[in-house]
């Protein structure tokens, strides 16, 4: 079954211990339809605004702020944003990139700010991304599709997603676009097998991912999860799935 679990903590831990940095992880995939920020970056001119919602701690901005006159990161966990400006400050010559707390709901900037707005595997408030957008602006946001992850969650009988029909988020997301006033909206969906090298890779990122609510915490999970590394481990790894759908709407 899905299950509720208390985000706002969840983030403000992983925040301060890791921001949203999973590239230690050593995972292979296969038809990964696209790399969203290679697609944020198509849309970018050099002298565009940007603002990512949702940046955690501001790694992609980062690695993108070549492409952009100015790159503000905002989110709403303390953890994240703490964890943005140490790795602003490590990257060294970043003058262009910004990291705020703040409410997607409520962004405070003025109207038509900014040329490209996007959101990756974060919440946004279309009405407010509609207002911030210029005229002809790009919004683009990546999302977890309902059945990634499928055997993961189907082992632990619980998750994010559990029992959500697949395509529910996307169907809103785009209802939401249009009521804003968005005209042109793309949608594009894939569902590529990941394969974790070890269990300590998997641990890692059913740890640091808000996949399995409270992973950890029954006596039960390591038991399920020693049981789910036997049964799905091949000669390319420790198997499993990565939804994902992204829709591309223009002002």
């Amino acid at each position: 079954m899905k299950e509720k679990m208390d985000y706002t903590a969840f983030y403000e831990r992983i925040g301060q211990l890791n921001g949203w940095d999973f590239s230690s992880l050593n995972v292979t995939s296969e038809d990964i339809g696209w790399n969203f920020y290679e697609e944020v970056t198509r849309c970018t001119e050099p002298s565009d605004l940007l603002l990512d919602i949702g940046t955690g701690g501001g790694e992609a901005v980062l690695s993108i702020a070549h492409a952009a006159l100015l790159l503000v990161g905002i989110d709403l966990s303390h953890g994240m944003i703490e964890t943005a400006q140490r790795n602003l400050k490590a990257s060294g010559s970043r003058s262009n990139v910004r990291f705020v707390h703040m409410n997607a709901e409520q962004l405070t900037f003025p109207d038509q700010f900014f040329n490209v707005v996007f959101s990756r595997h974060c919440d946004f408030c279309a009405t407010e991304v509609y207002r911030v957008l210029g005229d002809g602006g790009i919004f683009l946001t990546q999302q977890v599709s309902e059945n990634d992850k499928c055997n993961i969650s189907g082992a632990f009988d619980r998750g994010q997603s559990l029992g959500v029909q697949p395509g529910t988020l996307m169907e809103r997301y785009k209802h939401e676009l249009g009521e804003a006033g968005f005209q042109d909206i793309q949608v594009r969906e894939y569902n590529a097998t990941e394969y974790y090298a070890t269990p300590d890779d998997l641990l890692f990122l059913l740890t640091h991912a808000p996949i399995i609510p409270g992973f950890g915490e029954r006596e039960s999970d390591f038991e399920c999860f020693q049981q789910f590394v036997k049964q799905n481990r091949c000669d390319k790894g420790i198997r499993t799935n990565s939804a994902r759908f992204m829709l591309i709407a223009r002002k």
